[in-house]
């Protein structure tokens, strides 16, 4: 293999371990706990700012129950399947369906949190690298920004940098909610190519800013 083809395979591998963990449903602080290797050491790595020995690889190979070949991205192609997908569980019961092969760059899912018998609590927050934008499609969404408190109804949109902490919960007494979510792991937005329409009210904040200001 020539040395630009190992430069770009190792440079391809942050953003494969990050899918492949968030498959597993996961964080970087737990995967830290089992494997030894630090969480910003996991999250540079994520990023594209390090490239893994074969240590760490062997390491999260044996943690994610997949093949070197399969961080590689060299792995043979997997036969056709049907469209419709599983979603995935997570242990707070939320459904998460993936709308795009991941292989770097923007990548979309959608989520369902289900109904709730009792209020919520505010949701935990998590910061790490990257940019969100989500949409809600049905029920009411609780998002934590900061110190901001913002419930999106179905239609609001938000985006925010995702080094802001951050939290969602289901606020629709008797419901489920479902949103989309379109997630740039290092720092990629989505590009707008008509001027924004004027705000029609103050009702709810429709769309939620924080971090990086907008690129020219």
């Amino acid at each position: 293999m020539a040395v630009d083809d190992v430069d770009g395979t190792l440079a391809s591998m942050g953003p494969r371990l990050r899918a492949v963990r968030e498959r597993h449903g996961t964080t970087l602080a737990a995967v830290s706990c089992a494997t030894g290797i630090s969480t910003s050491t996991l999250s540079r790595i994520e990023t594209g700012r390090r490239k893994p020995t074969l240590e760490v690889l062997l390491h999260l190979s044996k943690e994610y129950g997949v093949s070197l070949d399969e961080l590689a991205g060299t792995a043979p192609a997997p036969a056709a399947e049907p469209r419709a997908k599983a979603p995935l569980s997570f242990g707070d019961d939320k459904a998460v369906l993936p709308l795009t092969r991941y292989v770097g760059g923007l990548h979309a899912h959608k989520h369902v949190l289900p109904a709730l018998e009792e209020p919520p609590a505010r949701p935990r927050q998590v910061s790490h690298d990257g940019y969100e934008w989500l949409c809600v499609l049905y029920g009411r969404l609780w998002l934590a920004l900061g110190d901001q408190d913002l419930i999106l109804a179905p239609g609001d949109v938000a985006e925010f940098d995702t080094r802001t902490p951050h939290g969602l919960a289901n606020t629709s007494p008797g419901n489920p909610v479902e949103y989309l979510i379109m997630f740039g792991p290092q720092g990629e937005r989505l590009r707008p190519r008509t001027a924004p329409a004027a705000d029609r009210g103050s009702r709810l904040p429709h769309r939620a800013r924080a971090g990086r200001e907008e690129q020219p």
